[in-house]
């Protein structure tokens, strides 16, 4: 499976997590998520959605080192933020201590956009259009 096609699975995944969480907010009248639902859907749904049509315009399935280790940077790190998000705003961890979670998974996300970014730069084909 390419790049485009995990990132388009991940993508449709973090949708309907993000979702899932806005309709048991709204049906809960309880939105103490609404910050962990906003995060899913953007660095989750969006990120990963435009990263996989990244790959598939632009990068044209190049499968390197470079794109497991940015892939798997991003999912780490997408992963890291919602889970000490969710982990704060409901409340079971104080935050003094999520923010050995959170922290870290900030830089993580923002790692991988930067490894897209090396990516992008690298890439020959992108040579001719620039």
């Amino acid at each position: 499976m390419g790049f485009d096609r995990k990132y388009l699975v991940w993508a449709l995944a973090y949708v309907v997590l993000g979702m899932g969480l806005g309709i048991y907010m709204a049906a809960s009248k309880n939105h103490t998520q609404h910050i962990t639902h906003a995060h899913i859907l953007l660095v989750g749904f969006v990120v990963s959605f435009i990263y996989a049509v990244i790959h598939r315009l632009w990068l044209g399935g190049t499968v390197s080192r470079l794109a497991t280790v940015q892939f798997v940077v991003h999912q780490v790190g997408a992963l890291m933020m919602f889970s000490g998000l969710f982990l704060l705003y409901g409340g079971f961890v104080p935050e003094a201590q999520i923010e050995l979670v959170l922290a870290p998974s900030t830089f993580i996300v923002f790692a991988a956009a930067l490894l897209m970014i090396a990516m992008v730069l690298k890439n020959p084909s992108m040579a001719a259009i620039s």
